[in-house]
């Protein structure tokens, strides 16, 4: 198997201008046809690729398999996990099936495409500016608006104190009273609400820290002090379409979450059992 977590067809396409002239022959063609690739041998790959099977060994090994067969089988699970990357459309014939299958797919996705591309040491650097925090107020108009009272709901378990804002009176208020060691999690879909981009500049006045959640190359990520791009793309018409760019943000807030409650350790796993424990009595039994 594969000594990377990424999907094997992604790891072709990062390790490509480092791979010789005769591999990259190997990787052009998986990277084109893939699937008809799953089922080929090696001579047949060899052959398809106009070279040796010792050149297609020594592609598979510099992509991290430690053989054909390896490489074989990372391919198929990689085509199997992947979802269509085809663009979300509906269709009059569509029946419940056929809209319920093409959400979940074009989330799963999203979802997929977003992990690949986040990147690990910026996540890093936000746990540990949010672990650290005096307070840390959640940013978000619009649709971006459910994603912070979600996080405020996450952080305040986590025994942090905490406010989702998505009214622009009083977030500019509320950004004008933060101090430094105060941090702000700045959400945006689109990364170019002006609103949202007001309060940004009272929130840098303050001293205070700002995570950005928003399109890479846009204003609220050039404009915070620690960006993680979330890149989805967003349907032009105007016919209904899923929004998979609030659950890319949901499942990013969770991995900050997470991260916060990992740092904490033992005293907010002691605290959250307590928590649970208590809700018990406001449930039924049945």
């Amino acid at each position: 198997m594969t000594t990377t977590n990424k999907p094997v067809l992604r790891e072709i396409e990062a390790r490509l201008e480092q791979l010789r002239r005769s591999e990259r022959k190997v990787a052009e063609l998986v990277l084109a046809r893939p699937d008809e690739v799953i089922h080929m041998r090696i001579v047949d790959l060899a052959s398809a690729a106009q070279v040796s099977e010792p050149t297609v060994v020594r592609f598979c090994r510099a992509i991290g398999c430690s053989g054909f067969q390896s490489f074989k089988m990372a391919l198929a699970q990689s085509s199997a996990a992947t979802p269509s990357n085809e663009p979300f459309t509906l269709s009059e014939l569509d029946t419940a099936r056929d809209y319920t299958y093409k959400v979940f797919d074009a989330t799963m996705g999203t979802l997929q495409r977003v992990r690949d591309t986040l990147d690990p040491d910026a996540i890093e650097i936000a746990v540990d500016a949010l672990c650290n925090a005096r307070r840390v107020e959640f940013y978000g108009f619009g649709a971006s608006s459910p994603v912070a009272i979600d996080a405020q709901h996450k952080f305040f378990r986590l025994q942090i104190a905490s406010a989702a804002i998505s009214d622009p009176h009083i977030q500019a208020m509320s950004a004008m009273s933060l101090t430094p060691g105060d941090v702000v999690v700045a959400i945006s879909q689109s990364g170019r609400t002006t609103s949202l981009l007001e309060a940004m500049d009272h929130v840098r006045e303050a001293g205070a820290e700002i995570i950005g959640l928003a399109p890479n190359d846009t204003p609220v990520i050039r404009q915070c002090s620690i960006p993680i791009p979330i890149d989805v793309e967003q349907a032009n018409d105007d016919s209904y379409t899923p929004l998979p760019s609030r659950i890319a943000h949901l499942a990013v807030i969770d991995i900050l979450a997470v991260g916060v409650s990992k740092m904490k350790g033992a005293e907010v796993d002691r605290h959250l059992s307590k928590l649970n424990r208590g809700l018990q009595s406001l449930r039924s039994p049945d």
